[in-house]
């Protein structure tokens, strides 16, 4: 009971400075657009990732609905999870020669306390309130969006995780790796997605590269600024509530 109070109250707190933010959104100030913005993708390419990155969704919310029958506080949970990914995902910083934005993502942190499928599902949620109220990517670049940061950045993250965890056994450096590589993944297969659209009769490789350049002065420090980041969400849970990481993330712990 004194969990769910605690949660309770944290989401509140959290969904007020949601609000908040959108308040400030509202005003006359600049907006940059961070993903991939509205119109960038053409019409095939844009339906293709959004047919990519469905079939995900789908297995997310199947997800949601079976783990959400054994455990009660899950759902309380994915909520934390999700308001979190989308204010770390509220920081851009303009990349003008990429066509799109760099900012921190959280999907790294939220595949390791709540699983890769549910995080896609938490980015999609995110990424369509930033799409609608803060003029932040695009409806028709959704797909794409969520295929670069839900899908890649989460199995990464999620991945990164698992397997530096079983072979080195230190929770900080599987933290911390997956925080800073499900960050640079999101970076590459967003510069990938926009290379396959936009090279026209440019060589593909050289174009994903000088996309993938323009977004390194950014990214990389943003990278690795997510990986400490990762560590302190971990460390805070590990030492509060330990019980929670096998609870929320199906024993990976």
């Amino acid at each position: 009971m004194r969990i769910n109070r605690r949660f309770r109250t944290v989401i509140a707190a959290i969904t007020s400075l949601i609000l908040l933010f959108l308040l400030f959104s509202l005003s006359d100030a600049p907006a940059y657009a961070m993903h991939i913005s509205e119109g960038i993708l053409p019409a095939w390419w844009a339906i293709l990732w959004f047919a990519v990155s469905m079939p995900f969704l789908f297995l997310g919310l199947r997800q949601l609905r079976i783990r959400g029958l054994h455990n009660t506080q899950l759902k309380p949970m994915i909520g934390l999870i999700g308001a979190a990914v989308f204010i770390i995902s509220c920081m851009p910083i303009p990349v003008p020669t990429a066509g799109s934005c760099s900012h921190p993502c959280g999907t790294g942190i939220a595949a390791i306390f709540i699983g890769p499928l549910l995080t896609v599902v938490v980015t999609s949620v995110a990424l369509v309130l930033q799409a609608l109220f803060l003029a932040h990517g695009g409806l028709t670049t959704l797909g794409a969006n969520v295929t670069s940061m839900g899908i890649a950045g989460a199995f990464v993250g999620y991945g990164t995780f698992i397997l530096v965890r079983r072979l080195s056994g230190r929770w900080w450096i599987a933290a911390f790796l997956a925080g800073l590589l499900s960050d640079w993944a999101t970076y590459s297969v967003t510069s990938f997605e926009l290379a396959t659209a936009l090279h026209g009769s440019a060589p593909f490789g050289k174009f994903f590269l000088t996309v993938l350049v323009a977004f390194m002065p950014t990214q990389v420090p943003l990278g690795i600024l997510e990986g400490f980041l990762c560590v302190g969400a971990y460390r805070f849970i590990l030492t509060r509530k330990p019980e929670l990481l096998k609870t929320f993330s199906d024993n990976i712990a």
